[in-house]
């Protein structure tokens, strides 16, 4: 009778045991998914960022070649040539 009993005690802190485990688990995962929320946001602000800077960057790549940057003298062609096909355009909708 007392094996049954010692077996049922030690069944039992397993169990508890098993809990223990589980509840500590459970935190982590919590405290997991927290963490990849607050990843996952940083990583949308960077991401934006990195837009309004390409943007802000090819803006001032414009620039540049519309100054007359040797670097940058077809770009600025380019851009020329588009601008006067789009005032082309603009004219051509205006005199129908």
């Amino acid at each position: 009778m007392s094996e049954i009993v010692e077996i049922v005690d030690t069944l039992e802190e397993s169990i508890e045991k098993l809990f223990s485990k589980i509840d500590a688990l459970e935190k982590n995962t919590y405290i997991l998914r927290e963490e990849l929320s607050e990843s996952t946001s940083i990583i949308k602000k960077q991401s934006d960022s990195i837009e309004v800077l390409k943007t802000e960057y090819n803006s001032l790549k414009m620039a540049n070649s519309l100054l007359g940057s040797d670097e940058n003298k077809r770009d600025t062609k380019l851009k020329i040539n588009s601008l006067i096909r789009e005032i082309d355009y603009c004219i051509a909708q205006l005199s129908d």
